[in-house]
């Protein structure tokens, strides 16, 4: 598996000082290039290439497939290997996933064969209409309650969890939450942290997807950043009815958290948050 993080000599700048050149390490996150392939006992085809951190590769790959629509079940992704990529040097890059699908789940149309920078993701389905007749799992009728104090907790116990944020400082996290039956307290179930906010997200539907959990019903998808039309839509593709994140929403965001049931919250920073869309869920007790 290829390296988080990256020591490199830089020249730091300290104005002011007596000496205000100084020679140190820093330690930067790791973007590499991964290409998702699909195969099926009757053919196979490259899907997309993506920047992303290595590390929790596989749980990209399912993840992305299921904000893709291409699966929504855990039996559909019969199983997933690196494939043969080697460096200048000859050494193995762990750069290419191949995920085989069960018998009967087709292929895509067409691939994402475009090279996409880790800031932006791939707009797979770029139309709420289209989110709508691809996704296989609704929060709209998912029954959590939570109280207001909870949600405000939620971005410091995600930056606590943040391991590879504390030694690069240049990548984001998403966390998902449990919520108890009361509303009163969450358990973290998984965080994964990335260069791109969006891999971040597919690390963790991914790893649910290979745990079998979908749809992630009573559960809050703690992000950090802004909350993008794409990452509610890989929260409604995985059936998440709560997205918080520490910054703001796009008005596209919200109208697809209002068509699809997801309760979005944005600006979440421990002493309050804005609700834009399902604050009913948002209960006092």
């Amino acid at each position: 598996m290829g390296r988080l993080s990256q020591r490199r000599k830089v020249h730091k700048y300290v104005l002011g000082s007596e000496h205000p050149v100084r020679h140190k390490e820093d330690v930067l996150a790791v973007e590499e290039p991964l290409e998702i392939r699909l195969s099926t006992p009757l053919g196979g085809m490259t899907y997309s290439v993506t920047m992303r951190t290595p590390g929790d590769d596989f749980d990209l790959v399912a993840g992305f497939l299921v904000s893709e629509g291409v699966v929504w079940e855990s039996g559909q992704l019969v199983s997933e290997r690196f494939c043969a990529g080697e460096d200048e040097q000859g050494r193995q890059t762990f750069n290419v996933v191949d995920a085989q699908l069960r018998s009967g789940v087709p292929l895509p149309a067409t691939g994402r064969n475009v090279y996409t920078s880790s800031s932006c993701g791939i707009c797979g389905t770029e139309s709420i209409e289209a989110v709508r007749r691809s996704s296989h799992h609704s929060p709209a009728d998912d029954g959590v309650r939570l109280l207001p104090e909870l949600v405000a907790g939620l971005p410091a116990r995600l930056r606590a969890a943040q391991a590879l944020f504390d030694r690069t400082g240049g990548v984001h996290a998403a966390g998902l939450f449990s919520v108890g039956d009361d509303g009163t307290s969450a358990e973290l179930l998984c965080l994964r942290e990335d260069v791109g906010r969006h891999n971040a997200v597919d690390k963790v539907v991914g790893w649910a997807l290979r745990e079998g959990r979908l749809p992630l019903a009573g559960t809050v998808l703690q992000v950090s950043g802004r909350a993008s039309f794409e990452l509610v839509q890989k929260a409604a593709m995985a059936g998440i009815p709560v997205l918080a994140a520490v910054s703001a929403p796009s008005t596209l965001a919200v109208e697809l958290a209002e068509e699809s049931g997801v309760t979005l919250i944005g600006f979440s920073r421990g002493d309050g948050f804005n609700v834009y869309a399902g604050h009913e869920r948002l209960v006092a007790f």
